[in-house]
């Protein structure tokens, strides 16, 4: 056990994939949770969470669940996130903090203060910057944070006390914390992760309208599956982190488009130094990056 923290007795997971199942590994492996509640709409997502010890106890009540928990972790989709918390905020004693796993922060800040604004003291919101190819509590494991970036974006009405609570409990998963406004790591998220994401998507579509689309897919080797290996993610999920993140990504998708035309004009006028120079730049700040 770490002895700086002090251990939860009670760990509510509302969704039980591989991010709040990660997390509570990490917590177990620390010896820093008592008691694992999970809750799931998918039974059979609960049951293997349940065989594989991420929890356990398992439960489809979320508003029964909570209750005496010292600490919620919201790891359902952030869509789900408004109800869940409209369902717990009755049932949450006055100690216990509440903090989730959201891709987006602006909207899920606006989700506490609509849904747990007699409750913001115990609310930080985070962000783990960590995943995998796989998805579920199958796929959970206990060093999935280690090494990894955690953002919180406390609201302006965060205990001190809830977010070091919080803050010690990811850096025992091995996670290296950091602090930002909710706003700051939209704009961030928009740059490195939701706008590369829809570019897949439309790269992946604009392959598929090719008349000769099956023949190209055929002969496609690990380029093609490099760049898109994150098309294949979850519609449902990334349909929310636009809507939820639609400003800051817009301004990213122009600044992306705009990299195009002039990508378009350098491939149309033959300018082979130009296109060089283009190359290069992002070539070399690729590689860089890639050395750190």
């Amino acid at each position: 056990m770490s002895a700086s923290v002090a251990p939860l007795r009670k760990l509510v997971l509302l969704g039980t994939g591989l991010i709040a199942g990660s997390f509570a590994l990490a917590l177990r492996r620390a010896g820093l949770v008592a008691q694992i509640v999970g809750v799931d709409c998918c039974e059979g997502n609960l049951q293997r969470a349940l065989a594989r010890s991420v929890i356990d106890v398992a439960s489809l009540n979320a508003a029964a669940a909570v209750q005496g928990a010292d600490l919620v972790f919201l790891g359902a989709p952030v869509g789900q996130m408004g109800k869940l918390m409209q369902a717990i905020a009755p049932h949450l004693t006055a100690d216990c903090i509440v903090t989730d796993a959201g891709s987006t922060k602006q909207d899920v800040c606006e989700l506490y203060r609509t849904h747990l604004a007699g409750h913001l003291a115990q609310c930080v919101p985070a962000h783990p910057i960590a995943g995998s190819a796989q998805s579920g509590a199958a796929a959970a494991s206990d060093d999935l944070y280690q090494g990894r970036r955690l953002v919180l974006t406390p609201l302006p009405e965060s205990s001190h006390v809830a977010v070091e609570r919080v803050r010690a409990l990811w850096q025992a998963c091995g996670a290296e914390v950091c602090t930002m406004t909710a706003a700051e790591h939209d704009g961030i998220f928009a740059a490195i992760s939701h706008t590369p994401q829809l570019l897949a998507y439309a790269y992946m579509n604009a392959v598929l309208d090719n008349p000769d689309a099956a023949r190209c897919l055929d002969f496609a080797a690990t380029g093609f599956r490099d760049f898109t290996r994150i098309a294949g993610s979850n519609p449902d999920m990334w349909r929310d982190i636009a809507l939820a993140n639609r400003c800051a990504i817009l301004t990213e998708l122009k600044q992306s488009a705009a990299r195009i035309d002039e990508l378009i004009a350098l491939v149309e006028s033959a300018d082979g130094p130009g296109m060089r120079a283009f190359f290069e730049r992002a070539s070399v700040a690729r590689n860089a990056w890639n050395m750190k």
